[in-house]
């Protein structure tokens, strides 16, 4: 009987983060699809120009979706503090299917002039809402679905549907540029993969609104709940809030670098062509997506703070002569293996940041604690790394780019070195021992 009712909690673990999972995945791929085809449409919404100008009105409008998230991890994070887990996700869901409908639907700068910048503006802030808001109640309901000892493995799926989002984006992409020539690519047909992604979203509202809500939310007592998801509540964690910051800083800069930034160098840099490089750039995030999980379980083995200095001190050593190796590659197999690396050295922070979060704060403020030192983080460093990476390369000094990246993640070594091991500490655990008293 006992194994039988094991079974069917696996059962309903397993269904449950997926369903959290693939909402995940199509709230990245709508907001990769921006990033993966921007080399076609930015010419779409901007005035004509010179190419590199073009890229940085729309890498300007991608950090401008990123301003939201903060917000977006605010607003969500208190209401699935306050409301529960699965109502968050499931509005989270629903305003990013909208900013995706948006963008498909709306004309080019030739047809309704400055109105389709300010109109694309908009719709990446109601992304950049979304998002901000799953971030946080994502990682805070993949960790507390999860079954004690396998929080890293389960919670690895964040960024398996992260990357999963990014991977189906170029999937699309790729299709469509055997099917569709460059110029039918430039006028209409990167709005076929916004359209996608809208109606993705609305199969995945249906998936959530049968999610269980987690046992940690449904089991917090009244007095906890009267304070949850207040920024009081939450400035009573100093310690955590500013570690959330720390740890994320280099590590959201190197993840943007290494994903998004590196298809437009692999082209503008390099000079590889737009088809071979979103090959190199699919099968590379492959593989980082099958690392995760076994990172994450190696996390349950060894503790977080390992793979986390693993990230750090390699990342501080190798970015600056990755990059430079990379300059100077002419083959698209020596540019993949480069790409490798970085994406491996990546994993020691992707694999795990999600439950180490979750870990440093209790129930009633963990969406919040989670969510909005992230967002505040990435929008100043991760939704600017592109824009800088493109604003020193046309100014001649691209190379100030690399150390930039390194000294970000040199700033997160000595936060990862200082920290202690969350895994041991986890206020989800002693939670859990507690009400099991």
């Amino acid at each position: 009987m006992s194994q039988s009712n094991d079974r069917a909690q696996t059962r309903r673990i397993t269904a449950n983060i997926f369903k959290g999972s693939v909402g995940n995945l199509i709230e990245w791929y709508d907001w990769y699809v921006y990033a993966a085809f921007a080399v076609y449409f930015s010419s779409e919404f901007f005035p004509a120009g010179d190419p590199t100008s073009q890229l940085l009105n729309t890498a300007a409008v991608f950090a401008v979706g990123f301003l939201m998230r903060p917000i977006g991890s605010l607003l969500l994070g208190r209401y699935a503090d306050r409301h529960g887990r699965r109502a968050a996700l499931t509005l989270s869901i629903t305003i990013m299917a909208g900013g995706s409908l948006i963008i498909a639907c709306t004309p080019g700068y030739e047809t309704i002039g400055i109105m389709a910048p300010i109109i694309l503006v908009v719709a990446r802030l109601l992304q950049g809402l979304s998002l901000g808001g799953e971030y946080g109640t994502s990682a805070t309901y993949l960790s507390e679905m999860a079954s004690s000892g396998r929080r890293g493995f389960y919670s690895s799926f964040q960024y398996v549907t992260l990357v999963g989002g990014q991977l189906t984006a170029l999937g699309v992409q790729i299709v469509l540029q055997q099917v569709l020539t460059d110029a039918d690519m430039k006028t209409w047909g990167w709005r076929i993969p916004f359209v996608i992604g809208a109606l993705g979203a609305l199969a995945v509202l249906w998936l959530r609104r049968s999610m269980d809500e987690s046992e940690q939310f449904s089991k917090m007592g009244s007095e906890s709940r009267s304070n949850a998801g207040t920024i009081r509540a939450l400035m009573k964690h100093p310690k955590a809030v500013l570690t959330v910051v720390g740890l994320t800083l280099g590590g959201t800069v190197a993840f943007y670098t290494y994903t998004t930034y590196m298809q437009k160098f692999m082209v503008n840099t390099v000079g590889l062509p737009k088809g071979v490089v979103s090959w190199i750039n699919f099968v590379a995030l492959l593989v980082f997506v099958v690392l995760q999980p076994l990172a994450g379980a190696l996390s349950d083995r060894i503790g977080r703070r390992p793979l986390l200095m693993f990230f750090g001190v390699f990342g501080t050593l190798l970015t600056v002569p990755l990059f430079l190796f990379m300059e100077n590659t002419q083959s698209p197999i020596g540019a993949f293996l480069l790409m490798m690396v970085g994406l491996i050295i990546v994993t020691g922070y992707t694999s795990i940041n999600a439950i180490v979060k979750a870990e440093l704060f209790p129930t009633e403020i963990r969406a919040l604690g989670v969510g909005f030192p992230y967002g505040v983080t990435v929008a100043v460093f991760g939704g600017t790394a592109e824009f800088i990476a493109l604003w020193c390369k046309s100014i001649g000094v691209e190379s100030m780019f690399y150390y930039y990246v390194a000294a970000c993640i040199a700033v997160s070594l000595i936060v990862y070195w200082r920290m202690g091991e969350s895994s041991k500490d986890s206020y989800i655990e002693a939670e859990l021992d507690q009400s099991n008293r």
